[in-house]
């Protein structure tokens, strides 16, 4: 029998899709960083590797739900440029 698959929602576009598809950050005492292995502590959330919800994520001002915060644009900026350098994460 087969287990059922996890769904996740990307907090760019807001559209639902399978976890293992997407890039999981976290939130910490250190802001927002990359979670390559899906297993940091913290609140977590997700984004599509598409460029296009990445550049929607940086242009929201409002709180992220699921990280139950609201990071500000410097942080979300940071963010990105750290999943656009990781070759393991943006593949």
């Amino acid at each position: 029998m087969s287990r059922p698959v996890a769904m996740r929602t990307c907090v760019g576009c807001g559209e639902r899709a399978p976890q293992a598809d997407l890039l999981r950050f976290t939130a910490g005492p250190a802001g927002l960083r990359p979670d390559a292995v899906r297993r940091a502590p913290g609140r977590g959330a997700y984004l599509h590797r598409a460029p296009a919800c990445w550049a929607a994520f940086a242009r929201r001002r409002g709180p992220v739900r699921s990280l139950r915060l609201t990071p500000g644009h410097p942080e979300r900026e940071r963010l990105l440029a750290q999943l656009g350098a990781a070759p393991e994460i943006s593949r």
